[in-house]
């Protein structure tokens, strides 16, 4: 019976319900249809590169290779965790500088995987060409300032070769900006209901015979809807 009473109430009030949702699509829709990729997720590269520790000695006949790649995973997977520092960003930051594009280190969004003895370092930035340089950068910081930062090399520069030129590509944009315009809407229409259910509650109009009754008054004659 409740679920009948609230089906009527819609039904009747549709048009009140629908209003702010109208609304909502006109403010949002446009900017969801024009935006571009500098006002979504900007843009993004991705580094992928192998590295090893400076050999200075013969390997072992017997087991030299398997030490090989083994030390190739793990310097890997610490150049991955020294790129995810601050000093690693703040060696981005300065370099560029040097290169006149002065940008804000806390602001570079970064982040690596590593698949066995690939890595690979993710780079978001707005701007495409800025982030060619920041690409560029990144490189020489992986092959040249690592040993400041990783003791184990000896003041050597781990052996860094990058696989491959990063491309820059447009980034997705981020949840909230994918789903933004759809929560809005539908807080437009959440919104609309609940302004037909407040119209309906201050409507002192007596549409069915509990509403009568509950006011103590008798009813003398029905007339059937059909």
């Amino acid at each position: 019976m409740e679920l009948m009473l609230i089906l009527g109430v819609l039904r009747r009030r549709w048009w009140l319900a629908l209003i702010p949702v109208v609304v909502a699509s006109i403010l949002v829709v446009p900017g969801f249809l024009n935006r571009g990729p500098a006002l979504s997720g900007g843009f993004t590269t991705v580094i992928r590169y192998s590295a090893s520790h400076p050999l200075t000695s013969p390997t072992e006949p017997n087991n030299g290779y398997q030490d090989i790649w083994q030390a190739s995973e793990w310097m890997v997977d610490t150049l991955a965790e020294w790129t995810l520092s601050n000093t690693f960003k703040q060696e981005i930051a300065q370099a560029a500088a040097e290169r006149g594009l002065t940008i804000e280190a806390g602001a570079l969004g970064v982040a690596a995987d590593n698949e066995n003895a690939v890595g690979q370092l993710f780079i978001n930035w707005p701007d495409a060409d800025q982030l060619a340089t920041i690409a560029q950068v990144a490189i020489d910081v992986l092959q040249t300032r690592s040993s400041v930062y990783l003791p184990q090399l000896a003041d050597q520069p781990a052996a860094v070769r990058v696989l491959g030129t990063p491309q820059i590509a447009p980034a997705p944009p981020p949840l909230v900006d994918r789903f933004g315009p759809f929560l809005r809407i539908g807080l437009g229409l959440l919104a609309g209901i609940g302004l037909a259910f407040l119209a309906e509650y201050l409507d002192p109009t007596l549409r069915r015979r509990e509403q009568v009754e509950a006011l103590g008054l008798p009813i003398i004659a029905s007339i059937p809807r059909h």
